[in-house]
């Protein structure tokens, strides 16, 4: 049967008492400090951004890891990569866990880092426990899942999903100037086999993926676990506005072309707009700003920015960009000023299936952990996993829900509850497949 179609509410009950095994919280912390130590940052955090060194040595160490359980481990055309163990069943879809080990600058720990760790305590744990899976279990970390870097989020998984062009990976450019492209080749991998990235949907029956929540709503709510039911789409859009560079003094204000004038006006408008209650449910954000010449006594002649338009309806998000883009032509037309725009990278939100969510709720519920069902509105690999084959996410607390920054946080009794709550979902999924797979 399309897994993507399953009954809601099979019977997922596993017939046999739950087995009594549990996450090592040692191994967990060991584990993640040896990947945070790759790219810890002098000035605060971690950085390992998209196709460098660092991101390599991380999946190295993870792919070290699997190897030691068993696994067969390759490193697809774009970075991704891919352990795999067989299972007693030959020709079965196989489960698949993970996350991604890239950071934006100056991040955090857990981000990503934690769905990685947690998969590899998984299969641990199947070791510890004595069990073999009928179906096929495969680890996978995916490459340049930050847009910090490029613009573009997802990468790895969208080469999977088959969302991506050589032509793009060729136009992206970093602030440095170096493309997509390049950057990739220049750690290792091969661009122009992009297509060989691809997966085929019928060689996979799931991803699961564990996550840190990135927001305070289990933590407020006191609930251990959530059960996303959407995640939110992005869409980013790079805005250059062209002035003209004068002196401050000796310029009247009545003939001048501030380039930072109009920005400014440009993204107090942003901020309106999303509050604005036509808008309800947007997130509209200019986290990147780069203002020419930057100098105290010169009037800017050039600004670029980065607007990031999130939302977990389509239609709302691509309406906001759209307004978004209008209002800035109208005051760069009224300033006399010019206004390019770029759209970076454009997702459409995904909803996850139900049958799926449904399984991993009753997972929490054998185990007496309580949870809810919430919608993600940060990005994630299996929002674009979820376009070709069934996808699953657990969100963990993080505390004050801080993300993307040092400050980020989760700690050790969330982070093994989210892993033991991802073990029993492996095993109830493994037995929902022997029976509709």
């Amino acid at each position: 049967m399309d897994l993507r179609s399953a009954p809601s509410n099979p019977d997922i009950v596993i017939g046999e008492p739950l087995p009594i095994v549990k996450p090592d919280p040692q191994r967990l912390v060991a584990n993640l400090r040896a990947i945070n130590e790759i790219g810890s940052d002098p000035a605060g955090g971690v950085t390992r951004l998209a196709f460098t060194p660092q991101e390599r040595q991380s999946h190295d160490l993870a792919a070290e890891w699997l190897r030691d359980l068993g696994f067969e481990v390759r490193v697809d055309a774009v970075g991704n990569t891919i352990g795999r163990r067989q299972g007693s069943r030959t020709g079965t879809h196989a489960i698949a866990l993970g996350s991604h080990l890239d950071t934006v600058p100056c991040g955090g720990g857990f981000d990503g880092t934690v769905g990685v760790v947690g998969a590899v305590e998984v299969v641990r744990m199947l070791d510890t426990a004595g069990l073999g899976l009928e179906s096929p279990l495969m680890v996978v970390i995916f490459a340049g899942e930050e847009g910090a870097r490029f613009g573009e989020p997802c990468i790895g998984s969208k080469a999977a999903a088959g969302m991506l062009t050589e032509q793009k990976l060729r136009r992206l450019q970093d602030d440095g100037g170096v493309t997509l492209a390049d950057a990739m080749a220049s750690v290792g991998m091969e661009p122009h086999r992009l297509q060989t990235a691809r997966w085929d949907p019928a060689t996979v029956a799931a991803f699961l993926e564990l996550h840190i929540e990135q927001a305070r709503v289990l933590e407020s709510g006191g609930q251990a676990v959530g059960l996303v039911d959407v995640i939110s789409g992005s869409t980013r859009l790079k805005l250059d506005i062209l002035g003209r560079a004068e002196h401050s003094g000796g310029t009247p204000m009545e003939l001048r072309r501030d380039a930072m004038a109009a920005a400014a006006e440009i993204i107090l408008g942003v901020e309106g707009l999303a509050n604005d209650h036509r808008h309800r449910g947007t997130r509209a954000t200019v986290g990147r700003l780069e203002v020419r010449p930057n100098n105290i006594t010169t009037i800017p002649g050039r600004v670029n920015f980065a607007v990031d338009v999130r939302d977990v309806d389509t239609d709302r998000q691509r309406a906001a960009a759209r307004e978004i883009v209008e209002r800035a032509y109208w005051i760069c037309e009224r300033r006399g000023v010019e206004l390019r725009v770029e759209v970076m990278a454009d997702t459409s939100p995904a909803v996850l299936p139900v049958w799926l969510r449904d399984l991993m709720g009753k997972s929490c519920s054998d185990l007496g952990v309580g949870f809810r069902t919430l919608a993600s509105g940060a990005g994630h690999d299996a929002a674009i996993v979820s376009r070709l084959v069934p996808a699953g996410m657990l969100l963990i607390p993080c505390q004050d829900g801080l993300s993307h920054v040092p400050e980020e946080w989760a700690s050790v009794s969330d982070i093994v509850r989210g892993v033991e709550v991802l073990f029993h979902v492996v095993l109830k999924l493994d037995a929902f497949l022997a029976r509709w797979g």
